[in-house]
């Protein structure tokens, strides 16, 4: 019986990768095989409102909303939510510059991937952690907090953007599970320096 053939290509820079590096690598690649489906595609852009541009402004229209409609609670909530994206859009930023590892797009059309530390050379280098996640995770945290009639689509919408970016090719699943992490600490961080308003009204 002939042995089976190996999992990469001799010259495949990933051959080294053992552990939990071999299998974040091994199922990034095989979700990377649908990036090109119109479904993945079009929900890889609906998971660019957690851009951080886009939610930056989202944050900020709920604090506008609460102070034009007179709502000081809401405002605070909008407040929050724009205290956690920012800190973790902070982190997950000094954690990029300081940690080089190639996108799985960029590993499998060609054939490159390095995950080491150092500072990255372009946006194709700063796979880890998912700041999409990050901030989607770290603003849905604080709206069920504060808002626990939202809490189950907020979790919804934070679960599809954070998962859709293995697929699209963006993230390994490491990164989109790291950057969870980051979120869900910044929204912690922040329920305990800007606490949620004491008997807040639900709508």
């Amino acid at each position: 019986m002939s042995p089976l053939p190996p999992q990469t290509a001799p010259d495949d820079p990933t051959a080294q990768a053992e552990g939990l590096e071999r299998i974040d690598i091994d199922a990034a690649r095989a979700a990377a095989r649908h990036r090109h489906h119109p479904m993945v595609r079009t929900l890889g852009t609906v998971s660019e409102l957690a851009d951080q541009m886009q939610l930056t402004t989202l944050c900020g229209l709920v604090i506008a909303g609460g102070l034009l409609g007179g709502r000081a609670d809401i405002a605070r909530t909008g407040l929050r939510m724009m205290a956690a994206h920012v800190l973790a859009n902070v982190v997950k930023r000094r954690i990029k510059n300081r940690l080089r590892r190639t996108r799985p797009e960029k590993m499998v059309r060609e054939r490159d991937y390095q995950f080491e530390v150092g500072e990255a050379e372009g946006g194709h280098e700063t796979s880890f952690p998912s700041g999409h996640t990050a901030g989607a995770v770290a603003v849905a945290r604080v709206v069920a907090r504060d808002r626990p009639a939202l809490a189950l689509p907020a979790a919804g919408c934070a679960a599809l953007i954070a998962a859709v970016q293995i697929p699209r090719a963006r993230h390994y699943p490491v990164d989109v599970i790291a950057g969870a992490a980051l979120g869900l600490t910044a929204a912690w961080a922040v329920d305990r320096l800007l606490p949620p308003t004491p008997n807040r009204k639900e709508d």
